[in-house]
């Protein structure tokens, strides 16, 4: 990891906050991510709107800004993408998984 995305992921980790986590995604753009089944995916990051490569809708920086209120919500222990309760939850989880954001609870 970069020293720029180490010290924005910690940033974050140390005072979540909706624009953090925003511009922590949008540096993590391009890399390769895999959902909770195993399925590989990255996504580009386009104004305010994550296209992710298996989906040909996008997700929105309020609909990631949701998931991120759900997270904090359940103490960043989320046990599975559906409890995200968000369109592309199944994408979100396992990015905010990656960057240390929630855990999964096992």
């Amino acid at each position: 990891m970069s020293g720029e995305r180490e010290k924005a992921v910690k940033e974050l980790r140390d005072d979540p906050s909706e624009d953090r986590l925003w511009n922590v995604i949008s540096l993590f753009a391009g890399d390769p991510f895999q959902t909770a089944k195993g399925l590989e995916f990255s996504y580009v990051v386009k104004g305010g709107e994550l296209f992710i490569s298996r989906k040909e809708k996008s997700i929105t920086k309020s609909t990631v800004d949701m998931a991120f209120r759900r997270a904090r919500e359940l103490d960043w222990v989320v046990t599975g993408p559906k409890k995200l309760g968000v369109f592309g939850a199944s994408y979100l989880y396992p990015v905010f998984l990656s960057l240390g954001l929630i855990t999964d609870g096992k």
